[in-house]
């Protein structure tokens, strides 16, 4: 069977402790290389996870022939200049999330997609797990009645200000970090694009980056709410509700993969023994993500989340610290 030959620019801890190991569990994938600024930073990567290449720039693993596609866990702020230097070098992309700091960022990565002929997407390894796919299908199916309303909330604790989630010139902050995922999945779940968005940002005093937020996105069939943190207690939830019923999602984001992920359904009940919990298989989303992303260069498919995609949710994050900035109501354009 032939494997797609990954190579990974950059150290980035998301990538050594799940991205990595997940393509290496992959049936259709193999990690060949790996690169960072300093060749004894990948060296010491690279006999960790036992690959067999490590480079001391990204340049190199760009110029090597045996690479098929490249991994993208770079600071935000150099997600869209890696990604375009990746693909002129004719490689597959997969980015890390959020794909790009500007909507014109995102559009060059589209054009210089299209004028390359290669695959690219973003990592939202969320839209691979099973119970996503099959909460999206019971919205689908009317099992909460028609979809009014989406509410959501993710923080984590990390006043670390040399984080580099804390750090503002590297696209650190809540929103970019972790906002990016509500705002993805009420876009999945409605199977829409939000009007226009309002926010209120509250801004750490020493770090500049956004430690506080809450955000309404206006759709048309509905709304859909959210706020997050960088500096509150570690928590994430997202609830649908619908006309005739609700469900809770416990863990959307940060889905385990050693026990299986559970929704909770109710159809109109407050009574918490007349809640359903429904159950789905242990899985490792990271792994789930790298092997469709391989099989749709194989078999030349859409990636699992396109570029277009990725454009649509940087727009809508683009209106909210737009929104914030100015006081008022945005519209997504």
């Amino acid at each position: 069977m032939k494997k797609i030959q990954w190579g990974i620019i950059s150290t980035a801890k998301i990538g050594i402790e799940h991205v990595i190991p997940a393509l290496q569990k992959g049936q259709y994938s193999e990690v060949a290389a790996i690169a960072s600024r300093s060749l004894q930073q990948a060296g010491e990567a690279a006999a960790r996870l036992g690959i067999k290449k490590a480079y001391g720039s990204y340049s190199e693993l760009l110029d090597d022939p045996s690479i098929d596609a490249v991994y993208n866990p770079l600071p935000n702020t150099m997600h869209a200049e890696w990604t375009v230097k990746a693909m002129e070098a004719g490689k597959h992309v997969l980015c890390e999330k959020p794909l790009a700091m500007t909507v014109t960022e995102a559009e060059e990565m589209i054009r210089v997609r299209d004028r390359c002929g290669v695959k690219a997407g973003e990592a939202f390894m969320v839209k691979s797990n099973p119970q996503w796919i099959g909460t999206r299908e019971r919205v689908r199916k009317g099992e909460i009645g028609r979809l009014r309303l989406i509410q959501g909330m993710f923080s984590y604790h990390n006043p670390d200000p040399s984080n580099i989630r804390n750090i503002r010139e590297l696209g650190g902050g809540g929103v970019l970090d972790i906002g990016c995922y509500p705002v993805t999945m009420s876009r999945y779940i409605f199977e829409d694009e939000p009007l226009r968005v309002i926010a209120l940002l509250e801004f750490d005093p020493e770090m500049g980056t956004d430690r506080l937020g809450s955000v309404i996105m206006e759709f048309p069939s509905g709304q859909a709410q959210f706020a997050v943190s960088t500096q509150l207690v570690p928590y994430q939830r997202m609830h649908l509700f619908g006309t005739e019923g609700h469900l809770e999602v416990h863990i959307p984001f940060n889905a385990p993969g050693d026990r299986p992920c559970t929704v909770a359904h109710d159809g109109g009940s407050i009574l918490l023994d007349e809640i359903r919990i429904e159950s789905y298989p242990v899985a490792d989303q990271y792994q789930l993500m790298g092997d469709a992303f391989s099989i749709a260069i194989l078999e030349d498919t859409e990636v699992p989340v396109p570029l277009e995609d990725a454009l649509a949710n940087t727009r809508v994050l683009s209106a909210i610290f737009a929104s914030a900035a100015k006081g008022e109501w945005i519209e997504v354009v």
